[in-house]
């Protein structure tokens, strides 16, 4: 069989959008609800985005280097499998590909179809509704990287508007808002440090998406400038979007309505995104802003769908995945049966839990190895090369990451047991699967 590769057609402005969309998606127009339960009061739901957007930061300066070590196909996989060997880098791959990749898409998929409610009555078909939106963006990037890149281009460039002409029409001209709103439950709304740390976690799936530029870093042209430039300029635009939002949700209405907006403890209330918009101006603004939440939530599924295949083709291409997996199509040079393959496992996923449960379950795993990742930083700077591209401040950065996640992931084991155990279960079961794709490469 011809081996075809992959081909560096993605350049700035696909890499930015990739970043920027992968990581609006239905977080920052559901997540607050939860944030306020956990947190207590407006001010601490804010500094627990900042402090989410934050450590974002910090971890896209320190991957934007590892990108620049290593561009090709994998991300992680790829830093992991140089840094600790093989299978560290496989439980990784393997953890993104039955958990984090399919499970983020599954995600914004039940997010996307939320709204979708408030336009067209869904009644009992929600399910169906999700794995169709996952169907079809899963076809439309079978296609060439190209046409995938440019898909979420404009996706993303239309979240971008959207987002901010949300907050600024609340806060310019919506009706009732009030600026004490942010500051009346403050002086006795602390609850604790582990509920703070929860509200952290929720804000953390808001921000996800940072890191799956370089899954695709080998189709990136220019990767050494554009990798960093594209990160580090796309954390930043979000957090800002992000607290813009944010302060308009809490200026449009009294806490305890943000708090008891849609949730795992209120699944059948409106998301707190439209909840503001009716509050400030009707229902007419209400049908603009479902309709632009779908668009939001798909175009961060196509940006999962578009990165995450590529790790399973990694894998595949050292022996470490099913073969198939590892071949890019004569045609189009994109990964295609790795991409539909996680398609499927998405569409069972869907199927499997509440929007929250996933979402829950997918950060913690993929924290563990945020922080084994970025620690592998120390590693490549005694063995390597430097590249063009060098983290700032070095070693704040790191250390800064891995203090800050191990913490959460500490603080998830302690208040959320069950979805910990569940994925650190996953994790262990890709150790015997390990083993059996080395046996199998060996007697090959």
């Amino acid at each position: 069989m011809i081996s075809v590769d992959l081909l560096r057609r993605l350049g700035f402005k696909e890499a930015f959008a990739i970043v920027v969309g992968s990581m609006i998606g239905t977080g920052v127009f559901l997540k607050t609800a939860g944030m306020a339960q956990d947190a207590g009061a407006p001010l601490y739901v804010l500094l627990a985005w900042l402090a989410a957007g934050a450590l974002s930061l910090m971890g896209a300066l320190t991957y934007a280097e590892l990108g620049c070590l290593f561009p090709k196909a994998g991300g992680e996989y790829v830093f992991l499998r140089n840094a600790y060997g093989p299978l560290t880098g496989f439980l990784y791959g393997w953890t993104r590909f039955w958990i984090a990749a399919p499970g983020s898409i599954a995600a914004y998929a039940i997010g996307g179809v939320t709204f979708l409610e408030s336009l067209v009555p869904i009644g009992n078909y929600r399910l169906e509704a999700a794995i169709a939106v996952i169907g079809f963006f899963t076809v439309l990037n079978c296609f060439s990287v190209l046409f995938g890149g440019a898909v979420q281009t404009v996706m993303t460039a239309v979240k971008i508007v959207m987002v901010m002409a949300l907050a600024a029409a609340i806060m310019s001209f919506g009706a009732g808002t009030s600026w004490d709103h942010l500051g009346s439950a403050s002086a006795a709304g602390w609850k604790s440090w582990s509920g703070f740390g929860l509200a952290v976690l929720a804000a953390l799936w808001a921000y996800d998406g940072w890191n799956n530029l370089p899954m695709a870093a080998g189709e990136i042209r220019y990767p050494d400038r554009v990798i960093p430039q594209s990160l580090v300029g796309g954390v930043i635009a979000v957090f800002l979007l992000y607290v813009g939002a944010n302060i308009a949700y809490f200026y449009a209405l009294p806490f305890a309505e943000v708090a008891n907006s849609n949730s795992t403890l209120h699944p059948d209330a409106m998301p707190v995104a439209i909840k503001a918009a009716l509050h400030s101006f009707g229902g007419a603004a209400v049908t603009i802003l479902s309709l632009a939440f779908v668009f939001s939530a798909l175009g961060a599924m196509n940006g999962s769908i578009l990165t995450g295949a590529r790790v399973p083709y990694a894998m595949a291409q050292d022996g470490l995945m099913w073969s198939r997996l590892g071949q890019a199509h004569p045609r189009t040079h994109s990964p295609v049966a790795s991409t539909v393959v996680q398609g499927v496992w998405a569409c069972v996923l869907a199927a499997s839990g509440t929007f929250d449960q996933l979402t829950n379950c997918i950060v913690f795993a993929s924290w563990i190895f945020y922080a084994l990742t970025t620690s592998s930083l120390f590693y490549f700077r005694r063995t390597l090369p430097a590249p063009a591209y060098r983290t700032p401040w070095f070693p704040w950065p790191p250390l800064i990451f891995i203090g800050c996640a191990v913490l959460l992931i500490v603080n998830t084991l302690w208040t959320m047991p069950k979805e910990s155990l569940a994925g650190l279960g996953m994790i262990a079961l890709g150790i015997p699967v390990y083993f059996l794709f080395r046996h199998r490469r060996i007697n090959a």
